[in-house]
């Protein structure tokens, strides 16, 4: 945690913040996905509660808070209590693993009679040297809190949400994690930071310089769209929400919960929503960086000063996550459910042979490139 109890106190602090920083945008989301699908199907969307709805969500949150606590009479309580908890925790923690800009450097300074530092505080709520192996195995927690929540429910619609969604996320966290192997074999590390690192400049092959920024999506193409629709199922996202399929199972492993325990399910819905745009970011789109194609703007923002450079760099590292959260409000408006069976073959049947067979493929190149 630090050194001193200064740099303790800034290192619990970003916890924090990253934290509240999750937390605070599931509101923000909400609305942008009901003014979205409003846009998208020709609706008006929350336009009453506030300029554009927006105070719709203050209103929302006061409803959680008051409404009435629902308990099915023959429930597990400890499990059915604990279940919205195990849903919050894993997208927390994965997201505070991501670097979400460059590291603000603080030199020696005097306070209280007493010198303090240097420091140099990443942008991050912590490092972890295997960044990716974290993230993987905290985010696939979160299968668990769904089980808990249908076994605990004791409820026969929960309980179907509840296998869906561990036979959905087992069958496709293979085809997301081969879909990585091949970034990490480019790039030859599992930290994050060397990984964003690596993609800076312009993109070079054999020695001649192509016109491509030197992003991870240009080296892996199949990679990046296995990923993309792996972490769709990971999320529960439309199409491929059977586990909450509404017309089949009421709500799924969800049907019993109903206020703040609901609101926290949403808050981990999107809290791996957002972890998923993050290490989309980060392996395919440069993390932080800007386009090799823009120096006069990288110096800049490096002419402000290391701290507004961390500010500038973390807010296009938002541009960037902002996108994505966009396209899974899009592609959740815009096709259908599969059938389940339709959802497993695609796991099994497609997506995992194509993993294996870029994962192969990638290895050769890489080994008759470095050889």
């Amino acid at each position: 945690m630090g050194a001193d109890l200064f740099e303790i106190g800034v290192n619990t602090a970003k916890l924090l913040v990253i934290f509240l920083m999750m937390v605070q945008i599931v509101p923000l989301l909400v609305w942008v996905e009901r003014r979205g699908s409003a846009y998208i199907q020709n609706r008006f969307g929350p336009n009453r509660v506030g300029p554009l709805g927006l105070t719709q969500l203050l209103a929302d949150a006061v409803k959680f808070i008051f409404k009435e606590e629902f308990i099915p009479d023959k429930n597990r309580r400890f499990i059915f209590y604990a279940a919205p908890v195990v849903a919050l925790i894993p997208g927390a923690l994965a997201f505070a693993a991501i670097p979400l800009s460059i590291p603000i450097s603080v030199e020696t300074f005097e306070l209280f009679g007493q010198s303090w530092g240097p420091y140099t505080f990443l942008f991050q709520g912590y490092e972890v040297g295997i960044g990716i192996v974290f993230v993987l195995g905290v985010s696939s927690l979160g299968a668990y809190a769904l089980l808990m929540a249908g076994y605990g429910s004791s409820n026969k619609y929960s309980m179907f949400g509840a296998l869906r969604a561990s036979a959905q996320m087992i069958s496709y966290e293979l085809a997301l994690g081969l879909s990585l192997v091949g970034i990490l074999l480019i790039f030859n590390t599992f930290d994050f930071q060397q990984i964003i690192d690596a993609q800076k400049g312009q993109m070079v092959i054999a020695g001649n310089a192509l016109p491509l920024p030197n992003w991870g999506i240009f080296y892996q193409p199949i990679g990046f769209i296995l990923f993309v629709i792996a972490v769709f199922a990971e999320t529960n996202r439309l199409p491929f929400d059977l586990p909450e399929a509404e017309s089949e199972l009421v709500a799924g492993y969800h049907t019993e919960y109903g206020g703040i325990k609901m609101n926290m399910f949403y808050i981990g819905e999107y809290g791996h929503m957002l972890v998923a745009s993050g290490l989309m970011v980060t392996f395919y789109f440069g993390g932080y960086n800007l386009p090799w194609f823009l120096p006069q703007a990288e110096e800049l923002i490096a002419s402000y000063g290391n701290v507004m450079a961390a500010v500038i760099l973390h807010l296009v590292f938002l541009a960037k996550v902002g996108l994505f959260l966009w396209i899974f409000v899009w592609v959740r408006w815009t096709i259908p459910r599969f059938r389940y069976d339709q959802l497993m073959d695609l796991g099994w049947k497609t997506m995992l042979p194509w993993a294996l067979a870029n994962t192969i493929i990638t290895a050769i190149v890489v080994f008759w490139m470095r050889s």
